[in-house]
């Protein structure tokens, strides 16, 4: 069984959006707020003969309900509390997501590599940034700005083809979808490391790399 860590108690824990329970609206508030992360509002689920359906209208969409509702999405994203506020008010059912390559990064692997990972980076000491857990089994490591750029010759020095790992960086001009986001019918996405006034300051890729690639390795 996997399990999802629970909130550190803190004198900011509050004012962290929980795992369950926040309207979409007052998560994206205070991520931009708290975090100071860029938000914009993406699709919605409607609700449509029992089922749960993207506001896209593609029956076949992929991640209903969790992708960038318009192309300009990238300009639509703001770091303004109010302004976020002001963009959920108009759609409350609107997922939240986090553009990329602005105020972090994200490195995406696959869950069963994610908790190998996160595992080996607690005996390691390491220190950690937030990390997602998506309802398609995949976790998403925080870092710094920069690593879509470093982390390919970092594989390499490690040994490792970075064809060869499914382990993807992103960066400028993509995008993470934050908790407490939907996935259709599949689930939320949620918190494997919840961000906290302890891991306000991100770590470099290249700090976690050795381990991520290691477990990715060990998952092909």
């Amino acid at each position: 069984m996997l399990f999802v860590e629970e909130t550190i108690a803190g004198p900011e824990t509050a004012l962290i959006p929980k795992q369950r329970g926040d309207s979409l609206l007052e998560a994206a508030v205070r991520y931009a707020e708290e975090r100071h992360w860029d938000v914009f509002p993406g699709t919605w689920l409607e609700a449509a003969d029992g089922m749960h359906r993207c506001s896209c209208g593609q029956p076949e969409c992929t991640v209903p309900g969790a992708h960038p509702a318009r192309d300009d999405w990238a300009t639509q994203a703001t770091g303004s509390a109010t302004v976020a506020r002001r963009l959920w008010s108009k759609q409350p059912s609107s997922s939240i997501l986090l553009p990329t390559g602005r105020t972090f990064d994200a490195v995406d692997v696959p869950e069963t590599a994610g908790f190998l990972a996160l595992a080996r980076m607690e005996r390691m000491e390491l220190t950690l940034g937030p990390v997602t857990l998506t309802p398609d089994r995949r976790m998403q490591f925080f870092v710094l700005p920069g690593a879509s750029a470093k982390v390919p010759d970092l594989v390499r020095k490690l040994g490792w083809s970075p064809a060869s790992l499914d382990l993807v960086t992103l960066g400028e001009g993509a995008y993470v979808a934050a908790p407490p986001t939907r996935y259709g019918s599949r689930g939320a996405v949620q918190w494997a490391r919840r961000p906290t006034p302890a891991n306000r300051w991100l770590p470099d890729a290249e700090e976690l790399i050795s381990p991520l690639a290691y477990a990715c390795g060990r998952d092909r």
